[in-house]
């Protein structure tokens, strides 16, 4: 079991985009079991690699109740989202100590790679689309932050760094 270290906002590399993923390797395999791991010590239910500073499109999410049903994406793209909105409290291990309300839409469905090389879509709902969708947003070099008004922002930061600082 290896837990990685998450980065400290306000590292560059949780706002840079990653880099696709040409073919699932061994290596590959190894960043999830780490991300998995990792995502399982905060206890969360999703983590994108550059939040463990590997900038590759890679995530994993698991919702289930019971754990241990970690669904693993290399370059997740969403097809399609619900038009009904679903407000859910998100927090980030990068940004320590703080959370928000954030409204995404309830279900979507996502394209990516699996852990076989295959490309798949699933459908995802509730916690497990909330994540799915937070996951590409870091990937994509965004923060749950950036969906929430300066202010509202500006004092999570804040909060944060007081709290970690």
């Amino acid at each position: 079991m290896t837990v990685r270290p998450c980065l400290p906002w306000p590292d560059k590399r949780l706002r840079t985009r990653a880099e696709e993923v040409s073919e699932i390797t061994d290596e590959i395999r190894q960043i999830w079991q780490d991300m998995i791991d990792t995502m399982e010590a905060m206890p969360g239910v999703g983590l994108g690699a550059n939040q463990i500073g590997v900038m590759l499109r890679l995530a994993v999410v698991d919702g289930s109740t019971e754990r241990g049903k970690a669904v693993r994406m290399a370059n997740p793209e969403i097809l399609h989202a619900s038009t009904q909105l679903r407000e859910h409290d998100e927090a980030s291990p990068n940004l320590p100590g703080v959370s928000a309300k954030v409204k995404r839409p309830r279900a979507v469905t996502v394209r990516y790679m699996d852990e076989n090389g295959e490309i798949t879509e699933r459908d995802f709902v509730g916690i497990e689309a909330t994540s799915v969708q937070h996951q590409i947003d870091h990937l994509d070099g965004k923060l749950y932050i950036d969906r929430l008004s300066k202010v509202k922002r500006d004092m999570l930061i804040r909060k944060s760094k007081k709290l970690t600082g």
